[in-house]
């Protein structure tokens, strides 16, 4: 499948970059739990902490399989698009949790890169797995394009959390 191998090096740079942020993401969890947390706190990290490391996980995993060596573009566009609903309901669950979480009243920005943007991405891998056999080229585009914005959105969530937790969590801990 030559189609497909001309994205290696795309995955590989991907999916290693997911990968490393993985990682970080959990030097980053286990430094914040040295601060004192309120019962609200596990709610927020199930809406805001936790999707970030499942949408890096599902970069890695698809760079791995989208990398592997096909000979048939009928797998990989079914791999493409179970992932793709999963990962649409996994948003919506996520979706949920952060409006019934009360540690923090989410705002436009929470709602787009914790909701919409996954929501985009998923959907576009859903799409991908439809298209492949009639616009292979262009369908190859949408899971690029899916765990480019998995791969941002993680980032910008994970700082995100980040900053709220030195910036915001710890100084209305140091009040009490």
């Amino acid at each position: 499948m030559p189609e497909l191998v001309a994205w290696n090096n795309f995955y590989v740079i991907v999916g290693s970059s997911a990968g490393a942020l993985i990682g970080l993401q959990f030097v980053v969890v286990t430094l914040i739990a040295q601060t004192p947390r309120a019962q609200a706190s596990a709610q927020a990290g199930a809406a805001f902490s936790t999707p970030s490391v499942v949408h890096f996980g599902v970069v890695l995993l698809l760079s791995a399989v989208s990398a592997a060596p096909w000979h048939q573009t009928l797998f990989v566009g079914a791999f493409w698009g179970v992932i793709g609903l999963v990962g649409i309901i996994y948003s919506v669950i996520v979706g949920i949790r952060l409006r019934t979480q009360k540690a923090y009243k989410p705002v436009f920005e929470d709602w787009l890169f914790h909701l919409l943007v996954p929501l985009l991405a998923y959907a576009l891998l859903v799409v991908a797995a439809f298209t492949m056999s009639a616009q292979l080229r262009v369908a190859l585009f949408m899971p690029g394009s899916a765990t480019l914005l998995l791969l941002f959105g993680g980032i910008h969530n994970a700082w995100d959390a980040a900053t709220y937790h030195i910036f915001v969590s710890r100084r209305s801990s140091k009040k009490r």
